[in-house]
């Protein structure tokens, strides 16, 4: 259940922009008579009123926005809010990055780790080895308040084999299926407002459909798209009003990519259609959004199960309109956008992050074009 693509991650500070105009016209007002007076004595424009603003007179509202106090430009503020990611297992995934970015904002993180990547996880956040990345714009370094195990294949103990059960990877852990996570988030925090899936597995990935069982298909279904349904039911009636959910896609979903096989692509064309679904259900019945984020390709230990993604980076550098090199910290920074406030009206979209690749009809770096 590794994500099957994720990336190293540096996080940047977003600096404000504001132009002289906005600066000359920092405050503004309208009147109908010369009930207000303005003054241009220093650096800053003030009003001085007979009556107060926000009043009406003579049929007239004066409103006035001062630029004397408060943040410039449009912040994204996550304060107050709880998340839970699912499938943080290192500090280089998309999941890791998503995590950041809303901890950035303001927002309390909670993370839900494969079992049998639990330990190692939890000891290098304990002796430190994630500092360096955990550092966040202001100097702090990212708060985990808690780690639980998880395994989004199973959704309750009824489902688990009994090879699972006592595999010794699973040994020392309890309480990980869908369920019981969620419960356990219940019992700790009451409730959440962000939902993130970021986890992913097709153990035949490197197949061609071709070669693809029926085992290995639908275990790429499971951990990959059924996941984030059964985890979206089963933290909904927790979930407050207002809240949001996002996963994460591949343009394979829609895009014949050769070598990203074993029914993956399958898998990320059920999780979209899931998306316009769940968004319209959510939304009706607990006032939740729900989006998903088509990302680029990125060199991750868990994207090199692929095989080729070195040559799929370079493909996408080479023939996106924007030629640069992706980086995680930019689907965590959409990721914070489209749970905040800020994206209130959207749900149910897909949105490609992959600096344009997915608008491209010919690669311009085929032999045929460039001879």
């Amino acid at each position: 259940m590794a994500a099957s693509a994720a990336a190293s991650v540096q996080m940047v500070a977003a600096r404000p922009c504001i132009s002289a105009s906005q600066g000359i016209l920092a405050t503004r007002v309208a009147v109908s008579r010369t009930d207000c007076m303005l003054s241009t004595t220093g650096t800053i424009p003030k009003i001085s009123c007979s009556w107060p603003l926000g009043s009406k007179r003579n049929g007239v509202l004066v409103r006035a926005i001062s630029g004397e106090s408060g943040p410039q430009g449009l912040p994204i503020d996550l304060r107050g809010k709880r998340a839970f990611i699912a499938g943080v297992a290192d500090d280089n995934g998309y999941g890791w990055a998503i995590a950041k970015a809303l901890a950035a904002a303001g927002a309390e993180i909670l993370v839900g780790t494969w079992v049998p990547a639990l330990n190692i996880f939890e000891t290098s956040l304990r002796r430190g080895k994630f500092d360096e990345s955990r550092k966040l714009p202001d100097g702090s370094l990212m708060d985990i308040v808690k780690v639980y195990p998880l395994d989004a294949v199973y959704d309750s103990p009824d489902d688990v084999p009994e090879d699972v059960k006592s595999n010794k990877r699973y040994a020392g852990s309890s309480n990980w299926t869908v369920k019981e996570v969620v419960e356990s988030v219940k019992n700790d925090f009451g409730s959440i407002d962000i939902l993130v899936h970021s986890l992913a597995n097709g153990p035949e990935v490197t197949k061609p459909l071709l070669e693809t069982s029926r085992r290995g298909y639908l275990a790429a279904i499971s951990a990959s798209s059924y996941s984030y349904v059964s985890l979206l039911q089963h933290f909904l009636p927790i979930m407050n009003p207002g809240g949001a959910s996002i996963s994460l896609t591949y343009i394979a979903s829609e895009r014949a990519i050769p070598g990203y096989g074993g029914g993956m692509s399958s898998a990320k064309a059920a999780l979209e259609s899931d998306t316009r679904v769940l968004a319209f259900e959510a939304g009706r019945k607990g006032k939740i959004r729900v989006n998903t984020i088509s990302a680029g390709p990125l060199g991750s230990r868990a994207a090199k199960a692929i095989g080729f993604i070195e040559k799929m980076i370079e493909y996408s550098y080479v023939n996106a309109p924007l030629q640069k090199e992706l980086l995680a910290d930019e689907v965590g920074n959409t990721a914070a956008f489209l749970v905040s406030s800020l994206a209130s009206a959207i749900t149910g979209s897909t949105v490609y992050v992959d600096n344009g690749l997915n608008t491209m009809g010919i690669a311009i770096d085929s032999p045929t074009i460039t001879s």
